[in-house]
């Protein structure tokens, strides 16, 4: 089963509340954005958005510019239909992070919760990191959460990769610099507890 088809059935088969990382507010995400001085003029991509609710809440704040990116398209019809009208100030795009084909230095904010922990092959996470080298402004702002090394290994019946600060940096290269981290307790749907890393860095 490829990832497509494995995302797809996912969100086929469970609802976006039922999932293990669903958030009812992105807290954090919304946070360490505000701590980044970002700006609702800020161009976002949410990279794995999905069903997830960041979107709400930056276009709750007042973002114009917000992109979300997800591999199912299912996911991306669930948020649609959550936002209702507001839905066509996003732009939605159905692809693969590390095949899609983003426009070169189009946005100030990346942001990823979930998505990158998934990358267990080091191609893969090489073509991601170019594809936030090739989209993101210098002087942009990335977010992202992945497992904590204490997280689990594996999530949705696939491997997953932990990280600290230090080797998350590591991921992204010498363009980036790593500007904060901060760690959270994540309570699932079904009572259970997930030990998410949040790095923000700085496109250098």
């Amino acid at each position: 089963m490829n990832a497509r088809t494995h995302w797809e059935h996912v969100y086929a088969t469970r609802s976006p509340t039922q999932v293990s990382w669903y958030q009812e507010q992105a807290q954090l995400s919304l946070q360490l954005m505000q701590r980044a001085g970002v700006s609702p003029a800020a161009r976002v991509i949410d990279v794995g958005g999905g069903a997830s609710t960041l979107v709400d809440g930056l276009v709750a704040a007042g973002f114009q510019d917000v992109t979300v990116l997800d591999i199912s398209g299912a996911a991306l019809q669930l948020a649609r239909q959550r936002l209702g009208p507001a839905a066509a100030g996003v732009t939605w795009v159905e692809a693969d992070v590390t095949e899609v084909a983003l426009p070169g230095q189009a946005y100030d904010v990346w942001h990823d919760r979930a998505v990158f922990h998934f990358l267990a092959r080091p191609a893969d996470r090489q073509r991601y990191a170019d594809a936030v080298r090739h989209a993101v402004r210098k002087g942009g702002h990335v977010i992202i959460a992945t497992f904590a090394l204490d997280g689990p290994e594996r999530c949705s019946g696939l491997e997953t990769v932990r990280y600290d600060p230090g080797s998350l940096h590591g991921e992204l290269g010498a363009g980036f610099m790593l500007v904060d981290h901060a760690h959270e307790t994540h309570r699932t749907p079904s009572g259970g507890e997930q030990a998410f890393l949040y790095g923000y860095f700085r496109r250098l």
